[in-house]
This record gives C-alpha cells, structure tokens and sequence, in this order.
C-alpha cells in the first residue's frame, strides 16, 4: 500500500467549471507567464527564516489538527489503499473542477492585490483546463451538462467567492493549501489513479500532470518564500491563519459528503440486485435513475460533511 500523507497531499479531491471569461483574468495571465525563471533566480538571494515566524510554518502548525482529520477521511483512506472507483473518481473530478474554477477566477481577478500578487502562479499551478481534459474524457464533449456536486461543494466555491470580493487576501490560505498539495503528491496519486482504473497514457488523469513546473521541489521552495514575504499585520496573519484551516474543513465536508453519495449508491444497487431489477452496476452515473436518486438524497442530507484535501 502505497501511504501519502494529507500534509504533502492537501488536494487530492479534487473543482468546477470553464474556464474564466474575465478578460482582465486573461491579461493577467499572460502579463505573469514569463516570471517564473526571474522569481526562481531572485529566491536564492533571500536568506531562510528558521525562526518559525515565517507563515508558510505557521499555516502548517495551525492546521496540524485538521490535517490528521483529513488524511483519515473514508474516502481518503480508500484512495490511499487503491481502492478508488471510475464512480469515485468522476465524482471527485466533478467537485475538483467547481472548486479550481471559483479559486483560479478569483485569484485572477486579484492578480494585482498585493497579498496574491506575489503566489501568482497560472502558466505554472492552474488546473482548471487539466480537469476540463478529464472531464471530457469520462463524459465526452458535453461533460459540462453532466456535472454534479454535493451541497458541501457549492457551500466551499461559495466562500471562495465571498473572500474574492471581500477580502482577496484570504485567498492565499486556499490557493496554498491546495496547489502545494497537488504539486507534492500529484505524480504518486496519478499513478494509483491510472492502476486502479486501468488507465493508458495521461488520458483522465491530466490534474496531476504539471508541466510548467520542472522541478516541485525547487517550486514549492520559490512559492513559500514569496508566500512568506507577504506583509501582513499581525491581525491579518491571524486572520489567513484561521482561513487555513476552514479551508481544511471544507475539503474535510467534500469528501465526507461525497463518501455519503457512493454510500447510497451502492446500497440502493445492493437492494435493486436482490430485487432481481438489476445486478449489474452502471457504468455512468449521470444517466443512472439510481445515482440520480443518490445524489439527490446526498444533497439533501449534506449538513456538514467532511471530505477534501491537504498537503
């Protein structure tokens, strides 16, 4: 059994739709496509913090908690094990894309504001157009109508547009938490992804590819130190502090209320097959009166599930 840590893996569950229409979003992108190599050359002037001030550290120190909580969700055990479905998985990308749609809008749409300036990182961390190659692979070229998502997924995109509006800082906490996870325990993921469904090639597994970032390690290192150099007052720094680990918990509420939608699914199969109707699993969920059942009751039932995400 291959074991990953939440810690070195805080997204592993991946965000919702299209890319962003935001002309200024665009030209934002476009405006911080060639820094990556500048920003890399200019870390290895910056002398190290080990004071413990830095708030990469402090980010990881407060979430220690709800990381254990995460890294122990059901639905995160099972991946951690293999033991990870075509079903499981589709529900995960769907949330996955609602989730990056509404973090990578916002972020573009604040590209300028001086805390998320410096952790600005499209051409290199984006993973809206990955999951949109997934997507498409699984549901074919009219994926975009066959997308659902647990109520703990809209109540996630929904704080990631309120911060948006007012107060863009606190995106730092999401966008760290997040794509540093992606980007530790991407590779290791994709391939238990890829074995456990029978997979060839990249195809349906492009979230965890990142092509634009050469080597993670030295990445992760350039992106804490800019992270690090954000000013921040000390009731701000408190403030991304606790925006850290709410967002741990709504990761925790995603997997936790997509775990309660594969749960009925599978019980009202069971029941169905004893029943003689049917007893063979279908193949794709959107169409499957059964899974449209699930997810309905799911959503219902969602009050505060757990279930996404840490690095």
């Amino acid at each position: 059994m291959v074991s990953i840590t939440m810690w070195n893996y805080l997204n592993i569950f991946t965000s919702f739709f299209a890319k962003s229409s935001d002309s200024d979003g665009k030209e934002n992108r476009g405006k911080h496509q060639d820094i990556y190599c500048t920003k890399m050359e200019s870390m290895k002037s910056q002398p190290r913090d080990v004071t413990g001030s830095d708030l990469s550290e402090q980010i990881k120190a407060a979430t220690k908690d709800s990381h254990v909580r995460a890294e122990n969700t059901q639905l995160m055990l099972n991946y951690q094990k293999g033991q990870i479905t075509q079903t499981q998985y589709k529900l995960l990308l769907c949330s996955l894309y609602e989730i990056y749609q509404a973090l990578e809008e916002e972020l573009d749409r604040n590209a300028d504001h001086p805390a998320v300036q410096p952790i600005y990182f499209p051409q290199e961390l984006a993973r809206l157009e990955s999951l949109e190659l997934d997507l498409e692979h699984f549901f074919g070229p009219h994926w975009r109508k066959r997308i659902t998502v647990p109520a703990a997924t809209h109540r996630y995109t929904q704080r990631l547009r309120e911060i948006g509006k007012n107060s863009p800082g606190l995106l730092v906490a999401h966008a760290y938490t997040r794509y540093l996870g992606d980007l530790s325990g991407g590779q290791v993921l994709g391939k238990i992804t890829q074995k456990s469904l029978g997979l060839s090639g990249n195809k349906g597994i492009s979230f965890f590819s990142f092509p634009g970032v050469t080597s993670p390690n030295r990445f992760k290192q350039l992106y804490r130190s800019r992270m690090n150099s954000i000013e921040l007052t000390e009731k701000k720094r408190q403030e991304v502090l606790d925006e850290a680990t709410r967002a741990f918990e709504f990761n925790i509420e995603v997997f936790d209320d997509l775990q309660k939608m594969l749960s009925i699914t599978e019980e009202a199969s069971s029941e169905k097959g004893n029943n003689g109707t049917s007893r063979t699993e279908p193949k794709t969920f959107s169409n499957s009166p059964v899974l449209q059942f699930a997810l309905g009751v799911g959503i219902t039932l969602a009050t505060v599930g757990m279930g996404v995400y840490a690095f």
